[in-house]
């Protein structure tokens, strides 16, 4: 059987590379290559794109777009989801993870590794190598507090530099509401043990979750 296959890169060079990769192999089949995910998307949701079982995903999109947001967007139509990309940036290797994606590989890798990952993933669902394994081991806490949008949004804005009356005009709410959501960040770091009283404990948080950018992020 034939893995359909789509790959998602902002790059056209490495668009052409992946199509030549797979022009002699019989056991995947790219039948889609595409710059941004909101184009897959509307590919995927087409009478050709139904039989998509594997997506390739860049890390870093042109559109500066979430890994996240993105590898919940394919998920959300069945799709599993195996970055391909250079992975030197923890913070958007953190944002995948977060998001459940089936396996990471780098671009680096050799053409038989990258095709049997795409298997891998096809048939056994989670592509576990030493990549995947070192991007968990250096992340401990990932996952150790979940955050809602909202205050997902006000811990970004907060513990970037903003200050509390900013955040609630930037967000269109009251300062009390902001204040409130502060708090109750705080309270959830603080019942797992991971204190964050300062705004500078609240951004290294951010951090260390993969909700900021750290300084080797940029």
């Amino acid at each position: 059987m034939t893995v359909k296959i789509i790959a998602i890169d902002d790059h056209r060079v490495s668009l052409l590379g992946v199509s030549a990769l797979f022009a002699g192999d019989n056991r995947c089949d790219l039948v889609g290559a595409f710059s941004e995910v909101s184009m897959a998307y509307d590919f995927l949701k087409s009478a050709h794109g139904r039989e998509v079982s594997v997506a390739l995903l860049d890390l870093r999109l042109g559109d500066a777009s979430d890994p996240y947001d993105n590898a919940r967007s394919l998920q959300e139509l069945g799709v599993k989801v195996l970055i391909f990309s250079s992975l030197d940036r923890p913070f958007l290797i953190r944002r995948a993870l977060q998001a459940g994606v089936q396996g990471v590989i780098s671009k680096t890798a050799c053409d038989e590794e990258i095709v049997q990952a795409i298997l891998t993933v096809h048939s056994r669902d989670t592509y576990a190598n030493a990549e995947w394994a070192s991007a968990i081991d250096s992340d401990p806490l990932l996952g150790a507090v979940d955050l809602s949008p909202r205050q997902l949004e006000v811990l970004e804005l907060y513990a970037s530099g903003e200050s509390a009356k900013r955040v609630a005009r930037l967000t269109s709410l009251s300062a009390d509401t902001v204040q409130d959501y502060i708090n109750r960040i705080r309270q959830k770091y603080s019942m797992v043990g991971r204190p964050a009283n300062s705004k500078i404990d609240l951004y290294l948080r951010g951090i260390e979750d993969g909700y900021i950018p750290g300084p080797s992020d940029v």
